[in-house]
């Protein structure tokens, strides 16, 4: 039987987490997975594209049936969608799995996503939408998590080594 991922990472939009998911399922020596990228696969469009077109309830349904799959299939290193954890069965899910929480500030975001361009929640008034997303996720994200790490002012490396750290991992 499968026992899932080795690492789950979980955050806001611009949190790292496909940057330090990669970085990690090469130090680890196991593969990476973005669910983000398995939707976009399977749907053969934009993430923004489908939220405009379809709707955010008809993505959120694609995302929950991502996620059950790659915990379900996967073995190394996991990346979930910002809003994967809006799902209460996803967060169940969950439970068992390490998972890691990327956090960061307000500020951080705005130097690394710039708060615009194909982020379709935060199309207006984007500081503000980013924080009060974060007012409504934060407790989720921190609920799923074994452990959380700060993202602020690290560059991709010190927070992988943090994740690995935080988890109890070495490299391969």
């Amino acid at each position: 039987m499968n026992a899932g991922p080795l690492v789950v990472l979980v955050g806001p939009m611009g949190s790292g987490k496909s940057t330090v998911g990669a970085l990690l399922a090469e130090r680890l020596g196991v593969p990476y997975r973005d669910t983000d990228a398995d939707i976009v696969a399977a749907e053969g469009r934009a993430i923004s594209d489908i939220f405009i077109e379809d709707g955010e309830p008809h993505f959120r349904a694609l995302e929950r049936a991502a996620v059950r799959a790659a915990l379900a299939e996967h073995t190394g290193v996991l990346a979930l969608g910002g809003g994967a954890i809006l799902d209460a069965d996803t967060r169940a899910l969950l439970a068992p799995h390490p998972v890691v929480y990327l956090s960061m500030d307000v500020e951080e975001a705005v130097k690394r996503v710039g708060l615009n361009t194909a982020r379709p929640l935060l199309a207006v008034n984007p500081r503000r939408q980013w924080r009060e997303l974060m007012d409504a996720r934060r407790h989720l994200y921190t609920e799923v998590a074994r452990a959380v790490v700060a993202t602020d002012e690290r560059t991709p490396e010190e927070v992988a080594q943090a994740v690995l750290d935080a988890l109890e991992l070495k490299d391969a």
